[in-house]
């Protein structure tokens, strides 16, 4: 289902915006409605909607509360909570919001209607928003777009989005903006010099592969590189079954990627794009790599595999190599890479590394407006000697346990020379229900890179 907003209709009922502060604006409404609304305990909590009738008892129209400023900041699209409790039908809205906390509660309302319905019938919320003034609801549509896409590849399981569906995805987006698609499989990636994705894909039912997508003429040049492990058993350090439960979501860093570059193609940026997505199994049989092997990259350097089971970083080097050789204006890697970033900062924050002060300070502005939090980390000189174990050049999973994102996005960094480089180590996936986030695959970081893009690259 597409998530857009209602045509405007005269027939849409008002729904009036409570801040618990002022609820007085409740005197607005008539007066048996007012006293309706008060008789409920309405207090203008966050999620809190009561629908209020006319003299005759059919609806009239609503309150929706927006929530204290305590509220909101400790969970964003906090209001749409109460979206969810209002009658099918159209809705228009009645509010003193202006700016991005208008478009944080237009956008929250578009992303409230995803549903996944691939594999079972569901029934999309019933209410629906006719788009408010003042907000640019062309670009929240596109921007909704994007994220369903991310959301839809990510809850697709492997048997459905192994590296064959996932290189048909990213052709379908690119047929649809008219952008150019070039794939390289199987044993071409050894005669093009991409050892290291062949390594860690050659086991899996499907050949490994990387896509390469451009677009756009004009503009600063912008390369996304997004991991695209679609389905990560561990290798040979097989994963235990409670941790193998959600490796269908290891392609989340492709699927956001992909989603982002929905995002910046339908909006018309003024972009040079490139997307790299390296898309393998990381599966078990006689050819699997193995620990202990040490494998060649595209940059020339060497990796000691201590840990089949982290590949994701083996897979990303040899892309990010590949795109630091064109020069480009940035480079952004997104993967669900490290474990130890959800202990570091949870599911719900997208941790980021950056050799670009600028990028850094872009993107945490950027992330408040667009209600799409990230936290930088630091690339930390100090820990590169965890990851030169001696025998090789690198090491893909120094022992110790300290610091493991950290070491992640050092061992990144060793493959980026000439551009300057963020990468974001992502989680993709929402574990319970929230507003505006169904339990499920999500996007993280998307919407902030877009929002800071224009003041990093002038796109």
């Amino acid at each position: 289902m597409p998530l857009t907003f209602a045509p405007d209709s005269a027939e849409a009922w008002p729904v009036l915006t409570v801040d618990p502060d002022a609820m007085g604006v409740l005197d607005t409404l008539p007066a048996p409605a007012a006293a309706y609304v008060r008789a409920t305990g309405f207090t203008g909590a966050a999620g809190e909607a009561v629908a209020y009738p006319d003299a005759g008892g059919a609806i009239a129209g609503a309150v929706l509360g927006l929530g204290t400023p305590v509220q909101r900041a400790r969970q964003r699209f906090s209001a749409i909570a109460g979206v969810a409790r209002l009658p099918e039908g159209t809705w228009r809205l009645q509010t003193g919001l202006t700016g991005p906390a208008l478009e944080e509660l237009a956008l929250g309302w578009l992303l409230h209607g995803y549903v996944f319905d691939r594999y079972k019938a569901q029934t999309p919320p019933g209410a629906r928003l006719v788009a408010p003034g003042g907000v640019d609801a062309a670009r929240l549509e596109l921007l909704a777009a994007g994220e369903a896409l991310t959301r839809d590849l990510i809850n697709t399981p492997a048997s459905d989005m192994g590296p064959d569906a996932l290189e048909a995805a990213a052709r379908d987006l690119a047929a649809e903006f008219g952008a150019g698609v070039a794939v390289i499989h199987g044993g071409e990636l050894l005669e093009r010099n991409l050892p290291m994705i062949h390594a860690v894909g050659r086991a899996g039912a499907e050949a490994p592969r990387l896509i390469d997508l451009t677009w756009g003429a004009s503009g600063p040049a912008l390369t996304l590189v997004g991991k695209g492990v679609c389905f990560d058993t561990g290798g040979l350090n097989l994963k235990p079954g409670a941790s193998m439960a959600l490796m269908k979501k290891d392609m989340g860093g492709a699927a956001t990627v992909l989603g982002l570059a929905r995002m910046i193609m339908a909006l018309g940026l003024d972009l040079r794009l490139r997307v790299l997505i390296p898309a393998v199994e990381n599966a078990v049989a006689g050819n699997a790599f193995r620990p202990g092997d040490i494998l060649h990259s595209r940059k020339g350097l060497t990796v000691e595999i201590n840990i089949t089971d982290a590949e994701g970083r083996l897979v990303l080097a040899d892309a990010l190599a590949l795109a630091d050789e064109a020069g480009p204006d940035h480079i952004v890697s997104m993967a669900t890479l490290t474990g130890a970033a959800r202990v570091a900062v949870g599911p719900d924050l997208a941790p980021f590394y950056t050799t670009d002060d600028a990028m850094a300070a872009a993107l945490a502005r950027a992330a408040s407006d667009a209600a799409d939090p990230v936290w930088r980390m630091p690339f930390h000189d100090p820990y590169e000697t965890m990851i030169e174990p001696g025998i090789a050049d690198l090491d893909n999973a120094p022992s110790g346990g300290f610091a493991g994102s950290i070491t992640a996005a050092l061992f990144l960094r060793r493959f980026v020379e000439a551009a300057p480089y963020t990468h974001f180590d992502i989680y993709g996936w929402q574990p319970a229900p929230a507003p505006a986030r169904p339990k499920g695959g999500v996007g993280q970081g998307a919407r902030a890179l877009l929002a800071a893009l224009p003041r990093v690259l002038g796109a």
